[in-house]
């Protein structure tokens, strides 16, 4: 792929993977901002190489996330050495009614880390299972575990919410 090509890519997906850096950074737009450039910088010098053994989109999802890893350790530790801890939380997108929106939040975030990523990955990513599986490089038979424990769980804490 040409420098040009990667360009050009990178800003075709640029929504869709500042919404990726959003639900990797807890929400948190800044940080989103951050990991999101830092993602382009490795992409565009050549510390992060696309070998094409998936979509451009795939590739790019997994340098955000493995970039916001890399900066949420780095922070934990910064805060651990500095007697402050940075907690972040990783929570969908969810395009749903404004008055489901609190319930759904809140039963998402108390889901496992692992089922929370491939759920946003498929739902509000648009991925397959193994598009997501190789963005978080997981096998796709645990994604595919991931994904249905973590659509059952919801649907019981949201069931669970309303019948209460």
């Amino acid at each position: 792929m040409t420098p040009e090509e990667t360009e050009a890519e990178l800003e075709r997906l640029h929504g869709a993977g500042f919404a990726w850096a959003l639900a990797c950074c807890g929400r948190r737009r800044e940080d989103a901002q951050d990991v999101l450039q830092t993602s382009y910088l490795k992409i565009l010098d050549g510390r992060a190489q696309f070998a094409g053994r998936s979509s451009f989109k795939t590739f790019l999802f997994g340098v955000i996330r493995r970039t916001s890893s890399e900066t949420r350790r780095r922070n934990a530790w910064r805060g651990l050495l500095l007697g402050e801890w940075t907690r972040w939380k990783e929570s969908p997108a969810p395009s749903i009614a404004p008055e489901d929106r609190l319930t759904v939040h809140a039963a998402f975030a108390r889901l496992p880390r692992r089922q929370r990523q491939v759920l946003a990955l498929v739902f509000s990513m648009g991925m397959t299972v193994e598009e997501a599986a190789a963005t978080l490089s997981i096998s796709v038979g645990s994604a595919r575990v991931h994904y249905d424990r973590g659509k059952r769980r919801l649907a019981g804490l949201i069931g669970a919410k309303e019948r209460a």
